[in-house]
């Protein structure tokens, strides 16, 4: 018997996803503070300790440990659930913070445990435990994209997580090896074995535009890769902001490059 409740889920859109979870009476979706978009009447909202699942420890100490893990992560001490308290099935919908796609996983078709980068999770049915998976290995701390403290999503029901761009997903059979950027990675199954791999040589190291090291991932096991890291997004903005010494390009004009059609114009 499954320990998760069994939600319903459609999701919508495209580049701009979002996905409506449908409740059964008394059932539970937990997640991040801040993701929920809508919700119908009779959800009631409640900001818990730790990760939401049910299984930490009744006592104060327990909870207090369970989300001081989750602090480890950059997250929030507390989470958000969400239960539907009426007679008959509600809906309420949760939305991606930046361009790109909706993943839905059933944790039970992925031997139970999922390894995601520490900032994918949206939300997931009660049940699903969020915790940490720290990385062993030095190199992949101070290399990998993810230091050292990756998210570990274990149960046997949905979960939902939220990417850049558009994902692929790649099945490895035992010792295959596919090496990417150290910003792709979406998640893995826990039978991937993640590690770096320096690039080939200084110049290209220091001229290649892919940085000192990429990430290797070698199976058995499933992994799912995202085409626009949201550090890459970030980047890109910044370095075309003004604030990074960059040009205003709407305007089109010699006043516009120099900043005097923007002072006039009120555009500061």
């Amino acid at each position: 018997m499954r320990r998760a409740h069994e939600v319903e889920f459609r999701l919508y859109g495209d580049d701009m996803q979002f996905v409506e979870i449908m409740l059964d009476p008394g059932e539970t979706v937990v997640a991040e503070a801040g993701a929920m978009m809508y919700m119908d009447e009779w959800i009631e909202m409640n900001t818990v300790f730790g990760d939401g699942s049910g299984r930490e420890e009744k006592d104060f100490m327990g909870k207090l440990f369970s989300a001081g893990k989750r602090m480890l992560t950059g997250e929030s001490l507390f989470m958000t659930t969400f239960t539907n308290r009426g007679h008959e099935k509600k809906c309420l919908a949760f939305a991606a913070p930046y361009p790109g796609k909706i993943i839905p996983f059933d944790l039970s078709e992925c031997g139970g445990v999922l390894i995601c980068q520490k900032d994918a999770f949206l939300c997931a049915a009660k049940g699903i435990s969020v915790d940490i998976a720290f990385q062993r290995k030095i190199g992949v701390g101070l290399f990998g994209g993810e230091g050292f403290i990756m998210q570990r999503l274990q149960g046997d029901g949905l979960s939902f997580m939220h990417a850049g761009g558009a994902i692929i997903k790649k099945d490895l059979q035992p010792g295959e090896t596919i090496k990417l950027d150290t910003g792709c990675l979406v998640a893995m199954t826990s039978g991937v074995n993640y590690d770096i791999q320096f690039a080939g040589n200084i110049k290209t190291a220091l001229f290649g535009g892919e940085g000192l090291a990429l990430a290797t991932l070698t199976g058995p096991g499933t992994v799912w890769l995202q085409s626009l890291p949201f550090s890459r997004l970030a980047d890109r903005i910044f370095s075309a902001s003004r604030y990074s010494g960059g040009q205003s390009k709407g305007e089109g004009s010699i006043l516009g490059n120099i900043g005097i059609g923007s002072f006039f114009g009120g555009n500061r």
